[in-house]
């Protein structure tokens, strides 16, 4: 029993079938339960298993310790920073999966305590019913150390309210569980202490009903307000300022705002944008900018190339130095090259937006009888 216990502890993914309920658990608390190879393995492919199984109706995710998922395994992509496309498979099968927890056929319910932050939040924000808590914190923050809004947050940042996404995906603000539910990446606030409960109500209710499943979590939600001072309230100088052309213009417009009185809240994002990674700044600006007239899977496919164009360093290394200052050497002094957003050439970014050639493009299928092709097995990189 003991050597079962260690087992249990190494699975990073732990999946129960309860009835017509299926359980799953980010399984990795020490580690924020990061996004990692041994998470998005099984989860694809039990998601896969039980679309196609008519005794699984509900499916509920969630993280296990004091956080849903802090994203993408940062040290596992430093680490392969010396070895080609070392973590394109990851990146692949994560993004071929994002496509599918948009599409999903059975009801999905998210229950979100913690931190959600970036890739993470991928398994939070699309979902049918997405509960959070009074502690939950979201953010989508890889502009910052020199990567972009991904894992379809290009589609889902650039849907939100006027330019709150731009302000999101370059600021990397962080939302409370009220806010989530305000802008619209939640559906439902529940608290901290009735998570539990809720979950057990779901279990015995033993079904995927929408109407049902929404009934039962709304009898364990409140309503909720935001506070006067949240960024939400703020929404009229967000678009002013987040509106412009440009990240400088967007800079300069932020500053010209920060001048006026009551707007001290400013000047911290406003030391965070400039401490940013220039080139993260212009590509996430223009993959959320382009997100507004793209599909899901054109959104998913462009953030794929803009991925591996930046793991291989195409233009700029500032991926692998944003990492190092923040997780390996913990310095917080990245040396961003080029330093400053005059130096980074449209041209160059253009290179990281390029197409590969179709063989080796993500392959997510818009088609229902084939939404399930495409897998990294039967990828021409698989086959290379």
């Amino acid at each position: 029993m003991a050597q079962e216990t260690v087992n249990l502890e190494q699975e990073v993914v732990l999946v129960e079938e309860l009835g017509n309920v299926r359980v799953v658990t980010l399984n990795n608390p020490k580690q924020l339960n990061i996004i990692s190879p041994k998470v998005v393995e099984p989860l694809a492919a039990n998601l896969e298993k039980w679309e196609e199984d008519e005794k699984a109706k509900l499916v509920i995710i969630k993280g296990a310790g004091r956080a849903f998922s802090a994203g993408g395994d940062l040290k596992m992509f430093y680490n392969g920073r010396n070895s080609k496309d070392s973590c394109l498979e990851v990146v692949y099968r994560m993004y071929w999966l994002c496509n599918h927890i948009h599409t999903y056929k059975k009801t999905m319910v998210a229950l979100v305590h913690g931190i959600s932050m970036g890739g993470g939040a991928s398994l939070m924000a699309p979902m049918k019913f997405s509960v959070v808590t009074e502690k939950t914190v979201f953010s989508t923050p890889e502009a910052s150390i020199g990567f972009h809004t991904d894992c379809g947050f290009s589609y889902m940042l650039s849907r939100l309210p006027g330019r709150l996404g731009e302000y999101l995906g370059l600021t990397g603000a962080r939302l409370n569980g009220k806010e989530l539910i305000a802008a619209g990446l939640a559906t439902h606030f529940v608290p901290l202490e009735k998570l539990p409960e809720l979950e057990k109500h779901l279990l015995s209710l033993n079904t995927g009903d929408e109407d049902a499943v929404g009934f039962a979590i709304k009898e364990f939600s409140t309503d909720v307000q935001i506070d006067e001072e949240s960024i939400l309230k703020k929404q009229s100088i967000i678009d002013e300022c987040f509106s412009k052309d440009s990240v400088a213009d967007i800079i300069s417009s932020f500053e010209t705002e920060a001048g006026k009185e009551g707007n001290g809240w400013i000047v911290p994002v406003l030391k965070g944008l400039k401490r940013s990674s220039p080139t993260g700044l212009k590509i996430t600006l223009r993959s959320i900018r382009e997100g507004r007239k793209q599909t899901l899977s054109e959104c998913l496919k462009k953030e794929f190339r803009i991925t591996i164009h930046t793991l291989r360093a195409r233009i700029s290394g500032d991926v692998y130095e944003g990492i190092r200052a923040l997780t390996i050497d913990k310095d917080n002094s990245p040396k961003w090259d080029p330093s400053t957003l005059e130096n980074v050439e449209d041209e160059q970014v253009n290179l990281v937006f390029e197409p590969f050639e179709e063989d080796f493009e993500l392959k997510v299928s818009e088609n229902e009888q084939d939404r399930w092709d495409g897998k990294y097995e039967d990828s021409a990189y698989c086959h290379q």
